[in-house]
């Protein structure tokens, strides 16, 4: 049962995942949450960097679906003015989103990524899908009202992951 909290990898942040990473794994793919995992909570816009790394990975034929549990207003502002596909009102870790963005995408799941900075949500609703995951340290320290609470059940797990030697990296400010 804890095992669906850990993740198949973990990364200090988004640009530390590139294609050739993925191509080597086979990876076609990836759906990535959007709040404090490409930009910050309350970020309306992606940063130049942002941009440039969507830019690489549909340069090299990565397929990119944004799947996020905020509201269509949030998800489409951002995701419309760089013309990636969303998925607004998840309601992961449940199934569905994930299982409709591999199918938008034309994909199978051992072709795709789940990338996201939550154990709660990203991680768990990957790994009970079937999906290779990815946790990113948060872009932000702070977080919006419903995610602090899933922070601190996140605290223990990855404390308890961490003092049984399933994940070595620790949370930092580097963003790099």
């Amino acid at each position: 049962m804890l095992n669906n909290f850990l993740p198949s990898e973990h990364v200090k942040s988004i640009f530390h995942i590139t294609p050739e990473k993925l191509k080597e794994k086979g990876i076609k793919g990836i759906i990535t949450d959007l709040d404090n995992t490409l930009v910050e909570w309350d970020r309306p816009t992606a940063t130049p960097k942002l941009i440039e790394w969507f830019d690489n990975m549909r340069e090299h034929g990565i397929l990119v679906t944004i799947v996020s549990n905020n509201n269509e207003m949030r998800v489409k502002s951002f995701s419309d003015p760089l013309q990636i596909p969303f998925i607004f009102q998840a309601r992961k870790p449940m199934s569905r989103a994930f299982n409709r963005a591999i199918k938008e995408m034309g994909l199978k799941r051992e072709e795709t990524v789940v990338i996201g900075d939550q154990l709660l949500t990203d991680v768990l609703g990957g790994n009970r899908s079937g999906f290779h995951t990815i946790l990113v340290v948060p872009v932000a320290q702070t977080d919006g009202f419903a995610t602090r609470f899933n922070r601190m059940i996140e605290r223990r797990l990855l404390s308890f992951f961490r003092r049984r030697g399933m994940l070595q990296w620790e949370d930092t400010n580097d963003k790099s």
